[in-house]
């Protein structure tokens, strides 16, 4: 699957697409609010200011995708690979990341994250 036939179907009303592979994908700037990518390969990734409100990305691979600005509140990320990626800027608020692996990720730089749930269970009030 690409890019336009990711976005085609979610504007079809499509939510459910588990498992796909959209390594180094550019859907920066789309809004894909609700979306359930959970196991979905999503290395390189660029979803810079993507609207990922309330997504389930649970165990998917971001490995080195870019979230800079992204709106994940409410997002699920439990278990997702985080490793190096970007996330300056990236609303986190009420996100579940239990779990995820962040190693060398920009997690800190997140623009907010109260409410969220931590890799390590928790709660954050920043």
């Amino acid at each position: 699957m690409d890019e336009s036939e990711l976005i085609g179907r979610y504007q079809a009303g499509e939510r459910d697409f588990r498992w796909v592979t959209l390594a180094r994908a550019d859907l920066s700037e789309v809004d894909l609010s609700g979306i359930n990518l959970s196991g979905s390969d999503l290395q390189g990734a660029n979803l810079r200011a993507a609207g990922l409100r309330g997504a389930s990305l649970e165990t998917a691979d971001l490995t080195m995708a870019d979230l800079s600005g992204a709106d994940l509140r409410e997002a699920d990320l439990r278990g997702a690979f985080l490793r190096w990626t970007r996330m300056e800027g990236a609303l986190l608020d009420g996100a579940n990341l239990l779990g995820a692996a962040v190693t060398e990720a920009k997690l800190t730089q997140a623009a907010s994250r109260r409410g969220a749930i931590l890799p390590d269970g928790l709660e954050s009030r920043h």
